[in-house]
């Protein structure tokens, strides 16, 4: 009953953990979809209220060129050009020449539907067509005269026509062709206050507004029904209008200055969303409930093989781990006791090995102490052969006899105590076995660069013998003529360690061959079967656990052909790991 209180709380507590998890990822996943669809949708609106707001802008534009070429087609005609010509001479034109007059302008006022009158007047401001006395400063102001004068014969938009508000004018100087293209008299055009009107073939937004003015910022048409001025000076993209926020797009004509201004209501641009909210919350609902169904067998299918387990493991009794031999139909008990058989069989094989090491190591201890008496019979040995050459009288071969018991007490020495020595006394054996290598083989010469103020450093014994071996072994051994092996001790660049070079002047090696041996002494194997590389690699490998918790440059060899070979590596000023 215990047991299946504990196994029905594990399935609750894995069902509330999971429902929690799954809410949590519904929630962020909803929330998340929701809102980049949102802006998808919103960024896709603006795009193509743009391109209206452009598309619209274009048709001004073309409708703007079509009321400039009447007017040219009006004030290039022939028959225009002759009678305002002859006006400049002091010719009144005939009643039968204004009739021209009006049949040419009314031709050419058939062309568009948007141009409701023209009108010409001379140079000195009065009106030939149509027929009355309407001086053209009465008609309009006077600086629109001087804008027009200085058009050079461009068409000038006026505005609102001060006689009829609904309706606008345009006017354009004309220029005498034949004449130097002087000033012959002027084009008032009356245009329809619909030309321009813009309509909205967004039928799906009713409540898009549209609005275009001048660029002396006075309207031309618009389609909202209140104040404007609001619209325009409102500077953000995002406008409140009626209770409702609405997008405002803003188009400026190239050809004419004129501002072309859209709004649209946000609500119409995200009136698919609110379906899409809809049927992420219900996708949503129904996934929370599809989860909890799920969670719940799923619960169970891992809770209940655990605890199957767990009562097979508390009926193995203490002591030596035994082996479940159970086996269920469900795949998760059977990975779980496949594991545990592993794991029982892998801890039996450590006990073994560790009582087995145990043991090895008890009879390895013996086996030292019983041979501590060796070294010092062979130091007694040398101590005798010593004294009997000293009595014969070679002094020479006593003193080798005696640097060789002094190489063997260094060498031999075993205590754990004596595992760190200082750089003098490494120096010191290093020179008494250069001395004997050098009694045996007579074919180098050697010199020792340190500051006495390194000769305390603590380094581990024989980390540099192996080096100087390889450079009589393998350099100046091989030399036609004696050869000279250097052994400096400087402080690095960053202060913090020391730099150790040994140097040959022996045969070298060729670079693809020093790349093998850098490659082969890091990965920690040797050259070949017959033991070359292996001094190398043991001062690589001691480097790298003696000092761990330094970082120095490991053990590094470069070399030249017929030029030498140099090792260096570096050591901590502070002794590393042998000074703790």
């Amino acid at each position: 009953m215990k047991i299946r209180r504990k196994y029905n709380n594990l399935r609750n507590q894995i069902l509330v953990v999971y429902l929690v998890a799954m809410v949590i990822v519904l929630m962020f996943v909803s929330l998340t979809t929701y809102s980049i669809v949102s802006e998808l949708i919103k960024d896709k609106a603006e795009k193509q209220i743009q391109q209206t707001a452009l598309q619209a802008t274009g048709r001004i534009d073309s409708l703007y060129q079509q009321l400039k070429t009447v007017s040219i087609q009006a004030a290039t005609d022939s028959k225009v050009q002759q009678i305002l010509f002859n006006h400049t001479k002091g010719e009144m034109p005939s009643f039968k020449e204004k009739q021209t007059l009006m049949d040419i302008v009314n031709k050419i006022q058939s062309y568009t539907s948007g141009v409701t009158s023209i009108e010409v007047y001379t140079n000195d401001y009065k009106k030939l067509i149509p027929l009355d006395d309407v001086q053209l400063t009465n008609r309009i102001d006077e600086h629109w005269i001087e804008e027009a004068e200085r058009a050079k014969g461009g068409l000038v938009w006026i505005g609102n026509d001060p006689n009829l508000p609904n309706h606008f004018l345009a006017i354009r100087q004309v220029r005498l062709i034949n004449e130097s293209f002087k000033d012959g008299g002027y084009l008032l055009m009356q245009i329809d206050p619909h030309y321009f009107a813009i309509h909205n073939e967004r039928k799906s937004n009713k409540d898009e507004f549209m609005i275009l003015r001048d660029k002396n910022e006075r309207p031309i048409t618009s389609s909202y029904p209140g104040d404007i001025d609001v619209i325009f000076s409102y500077e953000g993209s995002i406008i409140p209008l009626h209770e409702n926020d609405y997008i405002k797009v803003r188009q400026t004509s190239s050809e004419t200055g004129w501002e072309l201004v859209i709004l649209t209501p946000i609500d119409a641009l995200l009136e698919g969303v609110s379906d899409l909210r809809t049927a992420t919350f219900i996708s949503g609902v129904f996934g929370f409930f599809l989860f909890l169904v799920i969670s719940y067998f799923l619960s169970t299918m891992i809770t209940r093989p655990i605890f199957k387990l767990t009562r097979a493991m508390k009926k193995r009794r203490k002591g030596e781990l035994l082996l479940n031999l159970e086996h269920s139909s469900t795949l998760e008990i059977n990975e779980l006791n496949t594991t545990y058989n592993q794991m029982v069989e892998e801890i039996n094989h450590l006990i073994q090995v560790v009582y087995e090491k145990e043991i090895i190591r008890s009879r390895t201890e013996l086996k030292a102490l019983q041979s501590q008496i060796n070294p010092h019979f062979l130091y007694n040995t040398l101590n005798a052969i010593y004294w009997s050459l000293d009595a014969k009288g070679d002094q020479k071969l006593a003193e080798l006899i005696i640097t060789m018991s002094d190489l063997f007490r260094y060498t031999i020495d075993n205590d754990m105590e004596n595992e760190w020595v200082t750089l003098q006394e490494e120096i010191s054996h290093i020179e008494k076995y250069m001395e004997i290598m050098n009694f045996r083989l007579d074919c180098f010469t050697w010199d020792i660069h340190i500051p006495n103020v390194y000769e305390t450093v603590k380094i581990p014994k024989l980390l540099i013998q192996p080096l100087i071996e390889n450079a009589i072994i393998h350099g100046v051994a091989n030399k036609v003529g004696k050869g000279k092996i250097t052994m400096t001790v400087q402080k690095s660049k960053d202060a913090n360690t020391l730099q150790l070079f040994v140097t040959d002047d022996g045969k070298g090696m060729e670079q693809s061959k020093v790349e093998e041996i850098n490659k082969h002494m890091s990965s920690g194997i040797t050259m070949d079967s017959s033991g070359s590389g292996i001094g190398l690699s043991n001062v690589y490998k001691r480097l790298k656990l003696y000092y761990t918790d330094v970082e120095i440059q490991p053990l590094i060899i470069s070399s030249e052909k017929n030029i030498g070979t140099c090792c260096t590596f570096e050591l901590p000023l502070n002794g590393g790991v042998g000074d703790e």
